[in-house]
């Protein structure tokens, strides 16, 4: 984890001390809510960081999660820190030397937006829980309503994590004219039945604590400060994962840190739980909790990629998913459901799951950065083609199969007409696809399972989504592509069938390259040297550190066509070594094919 503190966690940053760069508009009203009612007034507490340029096409709007407010970070060294400190800032992953960044306090918050600790007119007392029920629609109703009022039309940006994806998806569906990209990141298009569950026991904690007084405890000598603790206790609980507290409490599980707290500490677990419960209830109110997970559990984008698919129709805008691996709260399966619905809406999008220990708080912590804040980074710069850096075509990584010139692209750049769309499967670093970008395709989309790999493609402008072929090719519909390119990859899938399956469903025509095992050096090598084979060329691995799982020849691979009745409608057999194409006996004479398929 971030540190050897064993206390620490994503709530050690933040305070109840008053927000002194805080800024505070009042909003027309009434503003009618969603599930009915309205509200008389709306006061609205935002922060900004930067400058807005000229333009005014440099603004990002960051959505805060549940326990968030508008101190996204440090405005001065003497500053107090911020929830996101690590991300935002000069020369940090959102750059406030280039972005005109703000944060507003949700609707319903309790760090001076308008909330249930606010005075109700018509009663001259706080709303406590006469407060009305609220949406996440209602919370972008507001937030539109604070732009328009800062001059601000257009976002670069809008950026979320946790129900603050959840904003920041609202937005881009209700407002695609507004927003050039969204950014959400350990999100859902709606809660787990799991997730709800918690949420409801945490509400149950804090209206069944006796100090609730039916919510009007604001000017009562106590309040329900237990209840509180213990929702945020069965909160936190879920933000972490289960190899993030083996390795904070397994250690010293029967060595509890004394706190001064009334709960169990007789486990290491339970000191840490109690900690963290009497620092949230210094900063939040009750009803506020109760009024912002109503909110966040009524989020309903679609129980089924059906209806998520025609929800997110409306959105025009470039969108970056990011998952967490063990994240349970906001599985990675509902993240890549939000993408499979995006696919299908050809709209262009980018997922990678980040491979983490930190569970759902780990955007909020520094683990992982160095991935899930370069993808923010990048994508983020890519969203303004004036200032994008130029695309290298010829870039190539150290996961590359190649340690040299890749001329198979030059054959397949040459086989895939001008304009078609292409869906690039083991897309690597995204080579093949940026130069068919700087010849001018603009529907191109790549898949790859290596988390660097994608990091680097997204680093280059591409739209590029995680996934491990051998499992299908679930986001993609049928035909969707003119071509689907599966360049060296072949002989490294487990599932031979059901990716070329796939392949030929997706896209009208493929295009597959793989490496010859029928070529003269490498028979030669097993059958007169006992050897395992190894060339010069494109077979130059040994035998323990190779990628290929499967070892075919091109008349292995020609049979195999046949007998599915895959027709086969140009070959192209390669001399890598030397550098030519070859005509005669390919099967002997080449050392890699590249075939045009179809059905």
């Amino acid at each position: 984890m971030s540190t050897t503190d064993l206390f620490f966690s994503s709530d050690s940053v933040r305070t109840a001390q008053p927000l002194r760069y805080a800024q505070s508009v009042e909003l027309p009203g009434p503003l009618r809510l969603e599930k009915g009612g309205e509200l008389p007034a709306v006061t609205v507490v935002y922060e900004t960081y930067g400058k807005l340029n000229e333009a005014g096409d440099n603004a990002v709007l960051v959505c805060h999660a549940l326990s968030g407010d508008s101190h996204v970070a440090r405005h001065t060294p003497d500053d107090d820190p911020g929830w996101w400190d690590i991300v935002l800032g000069p020369g940090k992953v959102i750059d406030t030397d280039r972005y005109f960044v703000i944060c507003p306090n949700l609707l319903g918050g309790c760090r001076g937006t308008t909330g249930p600790g606010s005075i109700n007119p018509a009663t001259g007392r706080p709303y406590g829980q006469d407060f009305p029920t609220i949406t996440i629609g209602d919370m972008v109703t507001v937030q539109r309503m604070l732009l328009d009022k800062l001059g601000i039309r257009q976002l670069r940006a809008v950026i979320g994590g946790s129900m603050g994806g959840h904003v920041a998806m609202t937005w881009a569906i209700r407002h695609p004219d507004r927003v050039r990209g969204c950014i959400a990141v350990a999100t859902s298009a709606r809660l787990t039945s799991q997730a709800l569950a918690f949420d409801v026991v945490g509400r149950n904690a804090i209206l069944r604590d006796p100090w609730f007084h039916g919510g009007q405890y604001y000017d009562k000598p106590t309040k329900p400060e237990v209840g509180l603790a213990l929702a945020r206790m069965i909160g936190h609980i879920t933000y972490l994962s289960r190899e993030a507290m083996q390795e904070k409490f397994e250690a010293n599980r029967y060595q509890p840190r004394e706190v001064p707290v009334e709960f169990e500490k007789k486990f290491s677990v339970g000191s840490y739980l109690g900690y963290q419960g009497k620092r949230f209830v210094e900063r939040f109110d009750a009803n506020s909790y109760i009024t912002l997970t109503m909110a966040m559990d009524l989020f309903d984008l679609g129980g089924t990629v059906e209806e998520l698919t025609a929800t997110l129709r409306p959105a025009r805008c470039r969108w970056l998913v990011i998952s967490f691996s063990s994240d349970w709260l906001f599985p990675p399966e509902q993240s890549q459901d939000i993408v499979e619905a995006l696919v299908a809406n050809d709209i262009p999008v980018s997922y990678c799951n980040v491979t983490s220990r930190c569970g759902h708080d780990a955007f909020l912590l520094e683990d992982d950065l160095d991935r899930y804040g370069a993808l923010i980074r990048d994508f983020l710069h890519h969203l303004d083609p004036d200032t994008a850096q130029p695309v290298r075509a010829d870039l190539h990584g150290p996961k590359s199969i190649f340690h040299q010139q890749r001329i198979d692209y030059d054959h397949i750049l040459n086989l895939i007409p001008p304009q078609a769309s292409v869906l690039d499967l083991g897309c690597g670093r995204g080579s093949l696809l940026a130069r068919l970008r700087a010849r001018g395709h603009r529907r191109l989309v790549g898949v790859d399972i290596d988390e660097q790999a994608i990091v680097a493609a997204v680093g280059r402008g591409l739209d590029v989504v995680q996934a491990d072929l051998n499992h299908g090719l679930r986001f993609f519909r049928d035909g969707q592509f003119d071509y689907v390119v599966l360049s060296l990859t072949l002989q490294a899938i487990l599932d031979v069938e059901g990716v070329m399956r796939e392949m030929l469903r997706v896209g009208r025509q493929g295009i597959v390259s793989f490496p010859n095992f029928g070529y003269h050096k490498i028979r030669r090598m097993v059958a007169e040297e006992g050897r395992s084979p190894k060339t010069a060329g494109q077979l130059h691995y040994d035998w323990w550190n190779t990628p290929n799982r499967r070892f075919f020849s091109i008349l292995d691979f020609e049979e195999f066509c046949r007998d599915r009745q895959i027709r086969i409608s140009r070959q192209i057999y390669l001399d890598t070594e030397s550098g030519v194409e070859v005509t005669t006996d390919p099967n002997r004479n080449a050392d890699l094919a590249i075939f045009v398929l179809s059905r």
